[in-house]
């Protein structure tokens, strides 16, 4: 006798996530299965909602995410389920949370302040299986998983120290890199501008990768210039997919700095020549011309070497100073990502300072803050990374429309947030999914609803390696949306970022509704996603 069904949605438009055409059907769940696909009006249940009228499609799934710390506090994710994603992936940029040793607790919630935010108590794990708990213990709103963070294994062997790794160095990394991806990890990730992942070679994250691939994880990777050396950055990582046979995911996909947007063409040459090999390599990206991240970033990376109390000695030093300024200001080619140069004063925005102080520039560009300040926007910049003591975030002006555009249409990009969840956030937190289901893809047409429904959820469960997640089919996990196609958009602004679409009527996680008829229901039945490995 087949089970119960404990929810029907009710004569929707189907587009299943598979990139096929659309049909009409009820979808029938189990508990949090879907367990029947058939002709409306054959399905019964003891909750059933009508979806008439309305496109009803696997839920959407983030794959890079920075709410590792926002959801031990606030575990409706709201920002995130009212865009209809189901699910989120941690652990991105190589910085984040565990494991991480005792004495290394307190300098890595400060270090990562102005992109986490803060928890406002002491973290209670040191590994990832103890971190993995503590979100299951704070039962969160959508299913979760994490990554390893490069950072945070090189930070538990070898501290911030600005140096090539050994090899004794790196067998205790891989080590420590196994035992998270038996924990329940999908894989690395590393963030090549952010220190202290900024100070390995490639060999390092080639040996590390062996590894990962051999525990067929993913490599998902913020890579070293997204700038002047875009196409080296890009090589880098192909160099390391062959040597070391690791899926490759690149992290939020762009071209930073006008006089470097010429320099996709070859990059997409060199990624197709790579695929072409059979090397497996992805992307992600926001349908975004701004992005978003530490203020911390727009120093150059020898100043983080030591931590940040070492980084706040240089910003308080006259001499260091003047060398970062000098740096800074500098318009030749730069191997690190000069976002000042990128940007400059006038494009960078100051999106959040966790401590609470300094308030009456929050919203504002680092330009219009100096003025405010009566200080040079250099000088002002430095002042507040030192009296805030890095707790920065912000948000930098610096891609191309045209672009982000071409990006999006690439068969292997899916979509992500990258969303930072702090005062003044990008809109990107807010606002991803439905900007592309809105306007990318009714509006402007640059792809059709069932091309970017793929890229929403199947692909990019594919590229993330998550069984059983993106398909509206018979056995997958009941995570779904209903939204109404004509209506649909974001409502997220640079100027007014914390606002939610229109148009995600219904949104389940695990089979239980926890948005319905655009309301929230109080439910919070997210699971935490783990890698199961044969051991």
């Amino acid at each position: 006798m087949a089970k119960e069904l404990t929810l029907v949605l009710r004569g929707g438009t189907v587009i299943d996530g598979s990139g096929q055409e659309r049909f009409i059907a009820d979808v029938g769940v189990s508990d949090n299965l879907i367990v029947a696909i058939a002709p409306t009006g054959k399905l019964k249940a003891t909750e059933e909602i009508d979806c008439q009228r309305l496109v009803v499609a696997p839920g959407f799934i983030d794959t890079h995410s920075h709410s590792d710390l926002k959801v031990l506090n606030d575990p409706s994710l709201f920002m995130k389920v009212r865009q209809g994603i189901t699910l989120e992936i941690f652990g991105q940029d190589g910085i984040s949370v565990a494991p991480v040793k005792e004495e290394h607790k307190e300098q890595s919630g400060k270090q990562l302040a102005g992109l986490l935010g803060t928890l406002g108590r002491p973290w209670p794990w040191q590994s990832v299986a103890e971190y993995l708990l503590a979100l299951e213990q704070a039962k969160p709103g959508v299913d979760c998983s994490y990554l390893i963070p490069h950072g945070a294994l090189r930070l538990w062997v070898m501290g911030m120290e600005d140096r090539d790794s050994t090899l004794t160095e790196r067998e205790e990394m891989t080590k420590l890199l196994e035992t998270g991806m038996r924990e329940g990890a999908f894989g690395l990730s590393t963030g090549l501008i952010y220190p202290p992942c900024c100070y390995s070679n490639t060999d390092e994250l080639i040996y590390l990768c062996r590894k990962v691939a051999e525990l067929d994880g993913r490599l998902v990777v913020h890579i070293r210039s997204e700038s002047d050396y875009l196409v080296e950055g890009i090589q880098e990582m192909i160099d390391i997919a062959r040597g070391s046979g690791v899926h490759v995911h690149i992290s939020h996909f762009k071209a930073a700095g006008k006089e470097n947007w010429a320099q996709v063409d070859e990059v997409l040459r060199r990624i197709t020549q790579a695929q072409a090999e059979g090397l497996k390599f992805t992307a992600d990206q926001y349908p975004y011309v701004a992005g978003s991240t530490m203020m911390g970033a727009i120093l150059p990376p020898w100043t983080h070497a030591g931590g940040i109390e070492a980084t706040l000695r240089r910003l308080a030093n006259l001499v260091d100073r003047e060398k970062m300024r000098t740096q800074i200001l500098n318009a030749d080619r730069a191997e690190w990502d000069n976002f000042w140069k990128w940007s400059g004063p006038e494009g960078i925005i100051i999106s959040d300072i966790p401590s609470g102080k300094n308030q009456d520039i929050v919203g504002l560009s680092v330009a219009d803050a100096a003025k405010l300040r009566e200080k040079d926007p250099v000088e002002f910049a430095f002042d507040l990374l030192l009296e805030e003591r890095m707790g920065v975030s912000m948000i930098s002006f610096s891609q191309s429309e045209d672009v982000v555009q071409r990006i999006w249409q690439l068969p292997y990009v899916n979509a992500c947030t990258d969303g930072l969840l702090g005062a003044r956030p990008h809109p990107r937190a807010f606002g991803t999914y439905p900007r592309i289901l809105g306007r990318y893809t009714r509006d402007l047409g640059i792809l059709n609803l069932e091309q970017a429904i793929y890229k929403l959820s199947h692909l990019a469960a594919q590229n993330l390696g998550l069984t059983g997640y993106g398909l509206v089919k018979e056995g997958y996990i009941a995570n779904l949306v209903a939204f109404n196609p004509a209506t649909v958009i974001d409502n997220a602004t640079f100027s007014n970022p914390r606002q939610y679409p229109t148009g995600i009527e219904h949104v389940i996680v695990q089979g239980v509704a926890v948005i319905k008829h655009n309301q929230e229901q109080g439910r919070f039945p997210g699971k935490i996603v783990r890698k199961h490995v044969v051991m």
